[in-house]
């Protein structure tokens, strides 16, 4: 095999890599969201957005 048959042959596995990589990174984000979403429509959620408008409120001296 040759220098430049090796060289093509090297970037395109690592075309492969690379679309690999997005896959898992998506497959994460998509992961995260959901997580997030199912946290923040439950309970905990109200409780978290409640608390944290309050303090908001209380240092603008609003509330």
């Amino acid at each position: 095999m040759s220098l430049t048959q090796l060289s093509r042959r090297t970037r395109a596995d690592q075309r492969g890599i690379t679309t690999a990589e997005y896959a898992v990174g998506t497959a994460a984000g998509a992961g995260l969201a959901g997580l997030l979403y199912k946290l923040l429509t439950g309970g905990f959620g109200d409780q978290l957005l409640k608390t944290l408008f309050d303090h908001v409120l209380g240092l603008l001296g609003i509330g």
